[in-house]
């Protein structure tokens, strides 16, 4: 970064939780005595020498419904390792259900013999105080490979099942480095000070792990190369991001950068582009995950430069996504592989090779490499270009009435009803901001645009984002972190999950304490809203 003209190039160190998992080993005493081969999860507990046993109970993907009608206490589950839900919710709700022991079986074809690595730490980031002692790991966790996995669920599927497992793995306070490196826009543009945010993770699991994420360190280093040669062009600057403890300590660099680096991040970043696992070997399609702001400026990007279907779904905190409670809209794309192909490798999305030591050079398809770098530098130099910046919130506005006509009849007794009349005034207001921004960039485009509306308009949108990203995308809010892979995420306005169920409660203490926080949600969804309009309508007060 420093040979190629960045400035404020730096190795920054902070101490992290992380964890250093090794082998495990596991084996059936009955019905019948066999042993496979297993890794010990990241942040698993430790069991000793004695290891556990238990009887195996089978909970599919291992999200919370899959226990209905099934007794997990004093058991060990057996649980796929797909991302519907992540490793680490499986170990929560695992342990929620009173499980003393998890046991993952990788994705990929059946005959599958990779065995994965792989995190089962939900916590976000470090600990704090307040949630050291809540979200962090409960039970041991190990891994194994997708043909031993299937072997097990057809003697789990002919009578009771009896295992033990020990799990080797040291975890604590150890020093980390994440590295940053900044291109600034020349000081003569009018927003040199704002930024467009690239990170992706530099740590990795055992082996060459050549597409996660080496090929996404590889894609920084070109983009910033690249455009290190058209600086005088750019009208905002890019912050270069090479995250550690992504999985060893569950995104503790990034949340290290996003909490050190706060009121920079706040006032002038616009957004965050994460470059994880592009050009997978066999990947004939483009998915993009975007919070829904971002999403009409990417997908024409991707319509003009891929000849390939072209996928699209609402961001949710995964990866390095440490930056929604800041509110900076957020996105990453890359190849994918078809439906029949996902149905047929248990949803290996990331290839049947991730988190193992088959993640070699022969998993990275360099004309991908191409296509990806291609696509990453149209969406850059949109970012770091356009006078006005390409965000449309109608589909934001959507997403939340949707949401909300969705919770009606559930939303009865807190109040919704007020909260969708605040979402019917910010659609109209959205709809003022979106059209007027689209007529300054055609006016830009005719070199007839205003520097002051640009300016205006681009205030407005960050400011929009930072209230409206950690409602889309937050339960906890701006200053804390949901768990990795939490359930709530995969909902809009996650803060009202708990909705469905209270119409279902009788009246008590359970009710009652679900119908506080479900007021106290309702009004953090009413006040975003009502900000957000007043918001537009103020910017629309100074451009008369």
């Amino acid at each position: 970064m420093s040979g190629i003209g960045l400035t404020d190039v730096a190795v920054k160190e902070l101490q992290a939780i992380v964890s250093f998992p090794e082998h495990a080993d596991f084996r059936v005493e009955a019905p019948v005595e066999t042993s496979f081969k297993a890794n010990t999860l990241g942040h698993s507990i430790k069991t000793g020498p004695e290891g556990i046993r238990g009887e195996l109970v089978d909970v599919g993907s291992g999200a919370l419904s899959n226990y209905a009608g099934k007794d997990a206490r004093g058991k060990i589950i057996l649980t796929e390792l797909s991302y519907s839900p992540a490793r680490h919710e499986k170990q929560r709700i695992a342990a929620n259900q009173g499980a003393i022991g998890a046991v993952m079986m990788n994705w990929g074809h059946p005959e599958n013999q990779a065995v994965p690595f792989g995190s089962v730490k939900p916590m976000w980031g470090n600990p704090t105080p307040e949630n050291a002692n809540t979200e962090m790991p409960t039970i041991p966790c190990i891994g194994i490979a997708r043909a031993a996995g299937l072997e097990l669920r057809k003697l789990v599927e002919q009578g009771p099942v009896t295992v033990w497992m020990q799990t080797h793995v040291e975890n604590g306070w150890r020093p980390v480095q994440i590295t940053v490196a900044r291109l600034p826009a020349p000081a003569s543009s009018p927003e040199h000070d704002d930024f467009v945010l690239v990170g992706g993770h530099q740590d990795s699991w055992p082996g060459e792990a050549a597409t996660d994420n080496a090929a996404g360190n590889a894609c920084q280093m070109e983009l910033a190369r690249v455009f290190s040669k058209h600086r005088d062009k750019m009208r905002r600057g890019l912050t270069f991001g090479f995250w550690t403890a992504h999985e060893t300590g569950t995104m503790a660099g990034s949340t290290w950068f996003a909490d050190q680096n706060w009121d920079n991040l706040r006032k002038n970043c616009v957004a965050y582009l994460q470059i994880d696992q592009p050009a997978c070997i066999g990947t004939t399609e483009w998915a993009t995950s975007s919070n829904p702001e971002l999403r009409s400026f990417h997908s024409a990007i991707e319509a003009r430069l891929l000849n390939k279907k072209i996928r699209w779904e609402r961001q949710a905190k995964s990866g390095d996504s440490s930056f929604f409670g800041l509110g900076i809209p957020s996105f990453q794309g890359r190849g994918a592989f078809t439906d029949a192909e996902l149905k047929s490798t248990a949803h290996a999305t990331l290839g049947w090779w991730h988190h193992s030591i088959e993640n070699r050079l022969d998993k990275l398809d360099w004309s991908l490499m191409q296509e990806h770098l291609r696509v990453y530098t149209a969406y850059l130099w949109e970012l770091t270009t356009a006078p006005v910046l390409p965000f449309r919130f109608a589909p934001v506005s959507k997403q939340i009435s949707d949401r909300l006509e969705e919770l009606r009849v559930a939303g009865k007794s807190v109040g919704l009803e007020t909260a969708q009349d605040d979402a019917a005034r910010f659609a109209n207001a959205v709809a003022r901001l979106d059209s007027r921004a689209a007529q300054e960039a055609e006016q830009f485009a005719r070199g007839r645009g205003s520097e002051q509306a640009a300016l205006l308009l681009n205030r407005t949108i960050k400011r929009l984002s930072r209230i409206l990203v950690p409602l889309q995308s937050s339960s906890v809010g701006s200053y804390g972190h949901d768990t990795y892979g939490f359930t709530p995420q995969t909902t809009m306005i996650p803060c009202l999950y708990d909705l469905q169920q209270l119409n279902q409660l009788p009246d008590g203490e359970q009710r009652w304490m679900v119908e506080t926080k479900m007021v106290r949600a309702r009004n953090r969804v009413a006040d975003a809203l009502q900000d957000s309009t007043d918001l537009i309508d103020e910017m629309f007060a100074r451009l008369k």
